[in-house]
């Protein structure tokens, strides 16, 4: 049977005809060899790949002609026998031929097979079928020639089939009821074959139910009265059948059947799926990223779009779209992470492109690319940033801390040469000899806060003599500079202050010292002969001894005798001329400080202002109350001690209290355990009078308020020994000691300018009052108020009623109404203007109503005066809190608690709105304000039963707008730790470290967490033992971890040693010493440079000690009692 495939059958079926193909034609008979039509015959580039044997050729063409001969025998056979019985049905076109002699089908059939054959060579020779002259009309070929491989392969060889693309699975012309086409290897049926049901757990499944519901409405039916059978289900049955047509004449279609059965689609509207909210945040989203990109392309130097661009990349990544991340999948995350950190420096670079100025730009791409590049290449890149700004100071201290802060490359030397090159470039640029860079605004107040900065690492890396040497260069360079040298720029005044600095003259602090004029003066002019020291002063005093207790541990021993020393060697060491020493004689050389440690750091100070805050931070620097803090900038790299959490005194005076807190700063000489009581004192006897020469040093470089407020600082310096001994019960002392501190106030008060200072008698009154002289303490108030007139006008006269007010009423507190005689009496006779008498009799109605008019009044004047044309004024503001805290105690005592929180909503009221405007003077006012309030509050709280709620709420509200106060943190923990419910508590402090950029928020989150944590402990715990569980944890362990691993993440907890400590030594009570270990080692790659976390290893970590020193010397920490001195005086 021959089949006939036409050509357009063939393209219907996807395959590229080829016009050299052909099929028997009719009358011929087709052979076993014969292949399907749809095979072209191979042509003669197939056949030599496939390359059969040139021996076999002959063989195969001998066959070949022998089996012709076959069928030409049996096609005469077959034509002698057709002739009898007709043409059979079916025959090809030669059988249909008339019958004639042997001669004449040999010949046709000679002539057929000669066509044939010439028609095979012309296909095996890819002869195109136009070429072919006898076949132009034929467009069908058989093709004669067998292929085993079609036997051995399910399939045609590839070479022989044309490209084609195969579309869809049906083929034109076939009945899909009854017949198909199999092809084998269909993706399609792989693929549903791998596809399962997903269940309802899968992750898939489950993000279904948090996309939003469509809306489903009903109207409201009238009640039946009848029972009904079954619910009905509105909407679905209630809708009119559509209409009978010549497409729907049953009407059993709906409109989208009816729709396709007339070739129509749906509406667009009708097609568009239900928006879902996914859907809507990805359309939110990408117009938000066109209107991005719109206003970049509009305005390309606004760096602050720029910078909002990037940081809304951040967005994009936690929206659903190509950058979502869901929860267990870490891989994907850093992937996406990369991608979006990729996506932000592609961003920046763009931005730099059109901003090359801006340095903001560059250190975010900084900060970004620490993802990335390595510290090396970082590094570098921060050089040539430098290179280029030199005079950006802001620019200066995160490179400062990015070098700080790199572990690897860290060594004391290096920073301390880094502080120095810093410095000296900034004085350049302040002197004109960087032409090319001018002085930027606020240029001498940000050398200032780096001045301080490196004085604190040096500090806290234990090189204390390095960090007072500092301040004693400073002081003279400042204070005592000779006339000849002030035109010079600053490099050349430092090379005249170089030969002062290695004459071995006295410097601040020191017995004898008159600072670098008088020098200079006398090497000018001569005639200066040195005094000699006082004989009760040439005695040396008794050393304290390292090694107590030989049988203590040795890293007990070490630490002893470590912290012994940093106590008492803190001073640089100095030979003694009286002794005749020398340098030599320093058994350890690193308490020597030469010039070139500090002479790049020497800076010059023209402000008044800064020259005062220079001799107030080295007083708190030794130890001094002085309430100078370090700049936010500078703050919590210096902060490594838990002061910040001591609420004693707070806690039994909330009134009178003195704040004696350093804000969490430790002071010179110290190197305490975490945990330990942090009082203001001094270290050794050397070092008292080291602070005293300090005080006669400063005291007449200055005149009027800032002399005065000199004086308060020595006397509160004394009154916190008093109250030292107070807590302790050390009576001896405290009878020496409280001696020494009425003579002091005495000698002070004596001078000229002293004697009309209402603050210096207000703390000797309250020094008398604390040594429980209150007789003698209230003839000191009455006699200090007798003497000013100046009534609500003199601030300093409302600070000493009030201080007195306080105590009377702390000391006699309103019970049943009855409020303290002396204390009404007090503030009365402040707003009368005129001197409270002595007579203890009670004020009278008459008078308590003029006072509070009075208070108003003033009250209201001096709001009025914040919004006039010198809002800002300090003494002004300072005023006003004054006058405020006078009214508010007035009123608590006179009226009550609520007319005392009616003033503070006054006055926070007139406040709130301006202190965004005015900065952070008015937020130092309305926190003072806050503090009265609540310590009003807390004072009500202990006398008379009052309830929390007020005191909590004001506290929150205070908080919110000013996060950075420690004070007022310290009141909020105190308050909740008394409230068994932790929720309240906790979601204020996940909303305000949320929000604030300050890190208090963190550290009291943590402190109100352990406190808590002790409380169930103490519960849980007796005597270490485990008892029954009364008040369970409730993963409280867990939520404090969280806390320190998301405050260590944080801007200024990455790098601040506090917080690490703490960490450190919470991980330890629990226990794990591995995980501890991680902690410290994590702790080292931010803040390399704090000795206090090596000391703190070597505590919790002992056999781990030689280790820690070897690292602590490797980075040049100072290593007082090294352990080969240790070990030979163990064996002594």
């Amino acid at each position: 049977m021959i089949v006939f495939i036409p050509v357009l059958l063939l393209a219907v079926l996807g395959l590229h005809y080829c016009a050299g193909l052909s099929v028997v034609a009719e009358g011929t008979t087709p052979s076993l060899g014969a292949v399907s039509p749809l095979k072209s015959e191979p042509s003669d580039e197939s056949d030599t790949n496939r390359k059969p044997k040139e021996a076999g050729r002959k063989k195969k063409k001998e066959k070949k002609k022998r089996r012709q001969r076959e069928r030409h025998r049996e096609a005469r056979s077959r034509r002698g026998h057709s002739g009898s019985r007709g043409s059979e049905p079916g025959a090809g076109s030669e059988r249909d031929r008339p019958s004639g002699g042997v001669r004449d089908s040999k010949g046709a059939s000679e002539k057929l097979n000669q066509e044939n054959n010439a028609a095979a060579d012309a296909g095996r020779h890819c002869v195109w079928l136009e070429d072919i002259q006898a076949l132009t009309g034929e467009t069908f070929r058989v093709d004669k020639k067998p292929d085993p491989a079609n036997w051995e392969y399910k399939s045609l060889y590839r070479g022989d089939i044309a490209r084609y693309k195969r579309k869809g699975d049906s083929c034109l012309g076939l009945n899909p009821k009854k017949q198909c086409v199999s092809w084998e290897g269909t993706s399609t049926e792989k693929k549903r074959s791998h596809k399962h049901t997903e269940r309802y757990f899968t992750k898939k499944s489950v993000g279904l139910m948090s996309e939003a519901g469509l809306s489903v409405s009903r109207q409201p039916a009238a009640p039946s009265s009848q029972p009904l059978s079954f619910i009905p289900v509105v909407g679905v049955d209630d809708a009119a059948p559509p209409p009978a047509s010549w497409l729907n004449p049953l009407g059993i279609y709906d409109q989208a059947t009816t729709q396709w059965l007339q070739g129509q689609g749906p509406s667009e509207q009708e097609s568009r799926p239900p928006d879902s909210q996914p859907d809507r945040e990805r359309a939110l989203l990408k117009a938000r990223v066109e209107e991005f990109n719109r206003k970049v392309r509009e305005d390309p130097r606004d760096t602050e779009l720029w910078m909002a661009f990037v940081a809304f990349q951040d967005e994009v990544m936690r929206s659903p779209g190509l950058y979502a991340v869901e929860e267990g999948e870490p891989e994907t995350r850093k992937r996406s992470l990369r991608l979006v950190l990729e996506k932000k420096l592609a961003i920046l670079e763009r931005a730099i492109e059109s901003n090359p100025s801006s340095v903001d730009l560059k250190l975010a791409k900084l900060k970004l690319c620490a993802e990335f590049w390595e510290p090396a290449t970082l590094l570098k890149e921060w050089q040539k940033l430098i290179f280029l700004h030199p005079n950006n100071t802001a620019l200066w201290q995160k490179y400062l801390l990015f070098c700080q802060s790199q572990f690897s490359t860290f060594s004391v030397s290096k920073i301390q040469s880094l502080y120095g090159k810093c410095l000296s470039t900034l004085s350049a640029v302040r002197d004109g000899s960087i032409v090319s860079h001018p002085e930027l605004p606020g240029t001498e107040e940000a050398m200032f806060v780096l001045f301080l900065q490196q004085c604190h690492f040096l500090r806290q890396a234990g090189h204390s003599e390095k960090a007072v040497s500092l301040f004693q260069a400073m002081v003279d360079f400042t204070f005592f500079k000779p006339d000849s040298v002030k035109g010079l720029s600053t490099r050349g005044q430092v090379e005249f202050f170089e030969p002062f600095w290695d004459s071995g003259e006295p410097r601040a602090g020191e017995k004898g010292a008159r600072g670098w004029r008088a020098w200079m003066h006398q090497q000018e002019w001569g005639g200066w002969v040195a005094v000699s020291p006082d004989d009760e002063d040439e005695e040396p005093e008794d050393e304290e001894q390292d090694i107590r207790d030989k049988t203590l541990p040795r890293w007990r021993i070490w630490l002893a005798a470590e912290r012994s020393r940093d106590r008492r060697h803190w001073r640089p060491w100095r030979p003694d001329k009286a002794r005749k020493q020398t340098e030599e004689d320093c058994e350890d050389p690193e308490r020597q400080v030469l010039f070139d440690d500090l002479g790049q750091s020497l800076i010059r100070l023209s402000s008044p202002n800064l020259q005062f805050q220079l001799i107030a931070a080295f007083l708190q620097f030794l130890g001094v109350p002085s309430g100078f803090s370090p700049p936010a900038s500078c703050l919590y790299l210096a902060m490594d001690e838990n002061s910040i959490f001591d609420n004693e005194l707070y806690d039994e005076k909330p009134l009178t209290f003195l704040d004696l807190s350093c804000s969490g700063v430790g002071c010179v000489g110290r190197m305490d355990p975490l945990g330990g009581r942090h009082w203001p004192r001094g270290p050794s006897r050397e070092g008292e009078e080291f602070i005293r020469n300090v005080f006669h040093l400063a005291l007449p470089l200055f005149a009027g308020r800032e002399r005065s407020q000199l004086c308060v600082f020595w006397l509160r310096y004394e009154i916190t020994k008093v109250i030292w001994c107070l807590h302790t019960k050390n009576k001896k002392r405290l009878k020496s000691l409280g001696k020494n501190c009425k003579k002091l106030a005495k000698n002070l008060l004596k001078e000229p300018d002293n004697r009309n200072s209402s603050c210096l008698w207000q703390q000797y009154a309250h020094l008398e009052w604390l040594l429980g002289n209150t007789e003698d303490a209230r003839k000191v108030f009455e006699a200090a108020l007798g003497t000013a007139g100046g009534g609500l006008a003199d601030t300093d006269l409302c600070e000493l009623g009030l201080l007195y007010a306080a105590l009377e009423a702390e000391l006699a507190p309103p019970v049943g109404g009855t409020a303290p005689v002396r204390a009404v009496r007090v503030l009365t006779g402040l707003a009368e203007r005129g001197p409270s008498g002595p007579c203890p009799g009670q004020s009278s109605a008459v008078h308590v109503l003029k006072a509070r008019k009075a208070y108003e009044h003033a009250l209201q004047d001096c709001l009025a005066e914040r919004r006039g044309p010198d809002q800002g004024l300090p003494d002004r503001r300072s005023r006003l809190v004054t006058l405020a805290k006078c009214f508010m105690l007035f009123q608590y005592l006179t009226v009550g608690v609520g007319a005392a929180a009616r003033v503070y909503e006054q006055v926070f009221a007139g406040l709130r709105g301006s202190v965004s405007a005015e900065g952070a003077g008015l937020e130092g006012a309305l926190e003072a304000v806050t503090l009265m309030h609540t310590s009003l509050l807390r004072f009500h709280g202990r006398v008379a039963a009052h309830p929390l709620a007020p005191l909590r709420e004001a506290l929150s509200e205070a908080l919110r707008l000013y996060p950075g106060s420690q004070l007022l943190w310290r009141a909020y923990v105190q308050v909740q730790s008394k409230s068994h419910s932790a929720s309240r508590t906790r979601r204020f402090f996940q909303a305000v470290t949320s929000s604030a950029k300050h890190l208090e928020p963190w550290l009291f989150a943590i402190e109100a967490e352990r406190m808590r944590k002790r409380l169930v402990d103490a519960v849980q715990r007796v005597d270490g033992r485990e008892v029954h569980a009364t008040l369970p944890e409730i993963g409280l362990t867990h939520r404090i971890r969280a806390l320190f691993e998301s405050a260590t993440r944080s801007t200024h907890g990455s790098h601040c040693p506090l917080l690490w400590r703490m960490y450190l030594n919470f991980l330890v009570s629990l226990g794990n010493k591995e995980r501890s270990k991680g902690v410290f080692y994590k702790a080292l790659q931010n803040c390399p440079w704090a000795k206090a976390l090596y000391m703190d290893a070597v505590e919790y970590f002992p056999d781990e000690m030689q280790e820690v020193v070897d690292l602590m010397t490797e980075k040049e920490l100072r290593v007082r009692l090294p352990l080969e001195e240790l070990e030979l005086l163990l064996e002594d």
